[in-house]
């Protein structure tokens, strides 16, 4: 091993020759970085892997907010198909009925994410263990989560609130 304040690689030629002039039958190979030695360690994945582990469950997470987002918007869309399409005979343009819809969702998802937030933030001390090289209270994780439910529940509201918008109001005045 050698300790250097410079750049490690740039001086291996170096550490090599000087090497091979102490003893010429010692062979210098696989020249690496100490961070890099202990970053492929096991005791580093072991280190790493609840955070995996959390970055996995946290995208699966993601995933069925997403659905049951969608889930309760078309299913309160399809209760409204009447009133939509009363409003739809009455004048109303189909990105009336779209900003209708995603006001609708957003406002649930925005108290959702309201909740979500504080949770979060009161769990973090319990957190703080399992987290790598990012602090509990780090303000831009939280905004990137955030941003990110806000734009999973933008994209979950607009497919219906786009169906909704097409319906045809002579059919909606007929469904009961």
């Amino acid at each position: 091993m050698v300790r250097t304040n410079g750049d490690p690689k740039a001086l291996a030629a170096a550490v090599r020759n000087e090497a091979r002039a102490l003893e010429p039958e010692v062979a210098l190979f696989n020249v690496r970085e100490m961070e890099d030695v202990i970053g492929e360690s096991p005791a580093a994945f072991m280190r790493r892997f609840p955070a995996l582990l959390i970055g996995i469950f946290a995208g699966v997470a993601l995933l069925l907010a997403a659905i049951g987002i969608y889930g309760v918007v078309s299913y309160s869309v399809s209760q409204q198909t009447h009133y939509i399409g009363v409003r739809m005979a009455l004048g109303a343009r189909g990105s009336d009925i779209v900003k209708m819809v995603l006001k609708q969702g957003l406002i649930i998802a925005l108290v959702g994410i309201g909740v979500g937030v504080i949770a979060a933030i009161g769990l973090t001390r319990f957190l703080s263990s399992l987290l790598f090289e990012v602090g509990a209270g780090d303000v831009t994780t939280f905004a990137i989560v955030v941003f990110s439910l806000l734009a999973v529940a933008l994209l979950a509201c607009y497919i219906p609130a786009r169906r909704a918008a097409k319906v045809d109001p002579l059919i909606a005045l007929r469904y009961e």
